[in-house]
């Protein structure tokens, strides 16, 4: 039995949850997610509660039973407290702007970058240097990060570029001078 799997979710107040032909919706004071339930898995409501339970013993039953769990535990804390990551630009003249749903990135580049972000996400710049991304969807939050991350990832040598808040770099030795 999956450790995570067994483990109940707890419904939060003002959080609605229905399940409809193995697509789960949850509903809460931020927005609404929905997701398909993968097969040989299934999911119990209870009023305070859900429990994700599995078929049978197969491979692919064991492996969807724990990630379920955990994607529907995410949509439920999504929908109520929101997902952010932070990332922080480092460099001379590289910088960030926001403007309604685009990211307007200087980055060294020959030409500025614009960015379109996905409808759901959001970007709070803070300093010209600090970006934070927030969205009710983890995995969107993650890869939208992710994608403002592969514009410019940080190089070794002076440690220049995007890289995510707590991320440590680690600096190389430049050439040494002739003796």
């Amino acid at each position: 039995m999956s450790r995570i799997g067994k483990l109940p979710i707890a419904i939060p107040q003002g959080v609605k949850i229905t399940l409809e032909d193995s697509v789960i919706q949850v509903v809460g004071p931020k927005g609404t997610l929905s997701r398909r339930i993968m097969a040989g898995v299934s999911v119990e409501l209870d009023d305070k509660s859900i429990v994700v339970n599995r078929s049978d013993d197969g491979i692919k039953s064991r492996s969807a039973h724990g990630l379920t769990r955990t994607l529907i535990n995410n949509m439920v804390i999504g929908v109520t407290n929101g997902f952010e990551t932070l990332l922080e630009i480092t460099g001379v003249g590289y910088r960030a702007e926001a403007k309604e749903n685009f990211l307007n990135l200087s980055l060294g580049y020959s030409h500025p970058i614009n960015f379109q972000l996905p409808s759901g996400i959001t970007v709070d710049v803070e300093k010209m240097t600090k970006l934070s991304v927030k969205g009710i969807d983890k995995e969107l939050v993650g890869q939208t990060a992710a994608k403002i991350r592969s514009f410019r990832g940080p190089e070794p040598y002076k440690g220049k570029g995007i890289r995510y808040a707590k991320e440590t770099i680690l600096r190389k030795a430049g050439k040494t001078g002739k003796k």
